[in-house]
């Protein structure tokens, strides 16, 4: 018994749904960082008393459940009091890698905790190896600063060392330090909306309708499993490589359907590797989370209900499941796709009307920063005032690629897929920011799969210098290609390039390298995977094979 009607479920899906939606609204409009406040690279949550999600804004796949795990630890490092942040982004402490930077506050009414607000950002830069915190490392210490769960403020008192430390391991304190106000900021807009929520309706009500809201998810997720045909579904696809000399990174998977229940195993997946490849469970987590609500094509609210009948194993010191001190900076944003082609092609054979081809299958991250030319200080504030000073800069994007197409339409073109749903960052807001030029930024006409509905086309970024810069891609999807299903053909892999002095010259999917002015990178990302053979159209068939209450 839900105690609520089906009106009134809604209604107070809507009500906590809107509280992470303009979190994020005021995250985005006082952030400084162009990753940020262009590309909108953050989740904001909702969580009851006990930290169970109890609605998550639509914004990032990858942090769907993983922000939970988040959470989890920073109730469980100490108890907050009111007006208490807790910061933390340690990949083995709930977080996903270490340039995300979880921020958690405690919502009470009076003395009475009555839940949390957090949020997730992607901050440009925290130290590490290279500019953008994306290194081709061998071990987390290398990939950036890493923080258990900290308290950022006190009874909304700013923790002036805390903050110190922090600002002390970036190239750039004065963007972080935005960022991260930014993300203190948002949490309180959380806080007030779900106080001014139970000073409306009281605590009991409010705290009753979450817990019905989590069951109501529950039931959905049942139903919709329940579905789809009972038995064992096995896929398996590769990395392409983890950069340090590992190639074709096997992900194995086994999808277990029945009894409105799914587990998903992930034995015969290759151990960790040396590279930076490596997914902590949160992040593997959150991949299956998203296929799962993909799949079972209903409006289901994302919350901690969702979660209760989906069950994952994935071997420990594996690639899917890694063991301190690994390094992960690319399992968020490489494994993470490739887990989610994984689950796809192991559900095509439950459900073939369903389930797409592959997609791009990577988020082509390209990471830079350096120095601007030194400059004479203009004040004698401080004690080095008369040493001319150099200026840094770090940034980071994912770029878009093809998506697959499915048994009803063809892929969309130059589009963020699966596990990243960022925007791209304007021509003009990267140009603004930052001592580059964008040369070109087209569709990549003809890189989708061809097939009775063609894959998505992927796109063409190609930047220039005008400053010297480390560069850092981490791609995937360069040497296998995103597969193609029914008989469509597979998207083109993506494709790295350096142009310097007039000489174009191919880069592997995952490498670091100095730019000097005038040089240039083009980046040409994969495109999505056909579907069905080429001259046939299963348009008409499909629907009429349609199961009821299976989506169009």
């Amino acid at each position: 018994m839900t105690g609520l009607s089906p009106i009134e479920l809604q209604i107070a899906q809507h009500r906590f749904a809107a509280i992470a939606e303009e979190m994020g609204v005021a995250l985005c409009r006082s952030a400084f960082s162009p990753n940020i406040k262009e590309r909108r690279d953050y989740s904001c949550a909702l969580f009851d008393a006990a930290g169970g999600l109890a609605a998550q804004a639509a914004h990032i796949p990858v942090h769907l459940g993983s922000t939970q795990l988040s959470v989890a630890a920073a109730i469980a490092a100490q108890p907050m009091e009111p007006g208490d942040v807790v910061l933390l982004n340690d990949p083995y402490a709930g977080g996903t890698h270490l340039p995300d930077l979880t921020a958690v506050a405690p919502v009470h009414v009076g003395a009475r905790l009555i839940g949390y607000v957090a949020n997730r950002a992607h901050h440009a830069d925290i130290g590490g190896m290279s500019p953008g915190s994306m290194p081709l490392a061998t071990e987390i210490y290398q990939e950036g600063f890493r923080l258990p769960p900290v308290r950022l403020l006190r009874r909304g008192v700013l923790d002036d060392d805390i903050m110190a430390l922090f600002l002390a391991n970036t190239r750039v304190a004065a963007e972080r330090r935005g960022d991260l106000l930014a993300q203190t900021a948002a949490l309180r807009v959380g806080a007030a909306r779900l106080g001014e929520l139970v000073a409306r309706d009281g605590t009991a009500p409010v705290a009753a309708a979450m817990r019905a809201l989590q069951d109501y998810a529950e039931r959905l997720t049942r139903a919709a499993l329940r579905e789809l045909p009972a038995g064992v579904y096995r896929g398996t696809d590769w990395l392409d490589d983890d950069g340090l000399g590992a190639t074709r990174i096997r992900i194995a998977a086994s999808v277990r359907l029945g009894g409105g229940r799914v587990l998903v195993d992930f034995a015969g997946s290759a151990p960790q590797v040396a590279g930076g490849v490596n997914a902590n469970f949160a992040v593997t987590l959150a991949a299956v989370y998203y296929v799962v609500r993909a799949v079972a094509g209903h409006d289901i609210p994302l919350n901690a209900g969702f979660m209760r009948p989906i069950a994952v194993r994935a071997p420990a010191a594996s690639v899917v499941n890694a063991a301190f001190p690994a390094a992960v900076a690319g399992g968020n944003v490489e494994t993470s796709q490739r887990i989610v082609d994984v689950l796809i092609r192991a559900l095509a054979r439950a459900c073939p009307q369903r389930m797409p081809a592959a997609s791009c299958g990577s988020m082509n991250n390209l990471a830079f920063g350096g120095s601007l030319p030194p400059v004479a200080q203009r004040t004698r504030r401080h004690r080095d005032a008369d040493r001319p000073a150099l200026r840094q800069f770090s940034y980071y994007e994912t770029l878009a690629g093809g998506a697959g197409a499915g048994p009803h339409r063809a892929g969309a073109s130059a589009v963020h897929t699966h596990m990243t749903n960022t925007m791209n960052t304007p021509v003009e807001a990267l140009e603004a920011a930052l001592p580059v030029r964008v040369v070109r930024y087209a569709i990549r006409r003809g890189s989708g799969g061809a097939g009775a509905h063609r894959g998505g086309d992927g796109l063409v970024r190609e930047i220039e210098f005008h400053a010297a810069a480390q560069v850092t891609l981490l791609t995937e999807r360069r040497t296998t290609p995103p597969y193609g299903l029914a008989g469509g053909e597979s998207g083109a892999p993506g494709l790295n390039q350096v142009i310097r002095r007039g000489r174009t010259m191919a880069l592997p999917g995952k490498v670091s390298f100095a730019v000097v002015p005038g040089d240039r990178v083009r980046v040409s990302t994969p495109g999505g995977g056909g579907w069905g053979r080429a001259g046939k159209t299963p348009r008409a068939k499909a629907r009429r094979r349609r199961p009821t209450g299976q989506p169009r």
